[in-house]
């Protein structure tokens, strides 16, 4: 592996924001999936959510990580079962979708834990997710159309959660906890080497500096 790309890993890890997410309530279509994690990946998003209650969607969900490997995304049934884990993690629920009397998406404080509820191409978000959510925001629009494609609300919304956090200094200084930083750096410097020890119950072996083994495994240990 180049020094420039081995850099660009810790770089990207460094920046990873672990207390902003989305949470994509029941997104099926592919393209959109894959453009609202490369978004996620862009500003640091560390994990995505999915909640998949219609048949189909966790299909197209895996089809879309496939486009981007980046970010992973956590799949649930229900939509309490991501709920819970962003309130779990003190995040305000903000949802994207024209409420009347939302506010403004430039309005909110993204500096502070958020989760962002996204909802599916045609029909929104549902009345369940409305209502799980602290406060809803909504995107001028001053044309005929009354809604943006998803991927194109989540880049808005969260390109403005990057300025207000990056005038914060929140990427300023490693958000993961160093533990968490080696591990996804093992996995993405030794791929091959990381599903090879996760196949056998292995813990992930030492880097050096160059992103090589420590230790190298005895030969022909990868081909088993």
């Amino acid at each position: 592996m180049s020094a420039r790309r081995l850099q660009k890993f810790r770089s990207v890890l460094h920046q990873r924001q672990p207390d902003l997410t989305v949470i994509m309530e029941n997104v099926h279509k592919p393209h959109n999936l894959a453009a609202v994690l490369r978004t996620c990946d862009a500003i640091g998003v560390f994990k995505a959510h999915a909640v998949c209650t219609q048949r189909g969607i966790r299909t197209s969900v895996n089809a879309a990580q496939g486009a981007h490997r980046w970010v992973p995304v956590i799949t649930h049934t229900h939509l309490d079962e991501a709920i819970t884990v962003a309130r779990d993690q003190s995040m305000q629920i903000i949802a994207a979708h024209p409420t009347p009397g939302g506010v403004d998406f430039r309005d909110i404080d993204y500096t502070q834990p958020t989760a962002l509820l996204l909802g599916a191409e045609l029909e929104g978000l549902t009345e369940a997710a409305l209502a799980a959510a602290d406060k809803h925001v909504n995107i001028p629009m001053h044309g005929m159309a009354t809604s943006l494609n998803v991927s194109v609300a989540a880049a808005l919304v969260l390109y403005e959660a990057e300025s207000q956090r990056r005038r914060a200094g929140l990427y300023d200084h490693p958000q993961l906890q160093p533990s968490v930083i080696r591990h996804l750096l093992f996995e993405w410097v030794q791929p091959r080497m990381a599903r090879y020890c996760r196949q056998n119950g292995l813990p992930y072996p030492e880097l050096d500096e160059d992103g090589d083994l420590l230790h190298p495994p005895a030969d022909g240990a990868l081909s088993k």
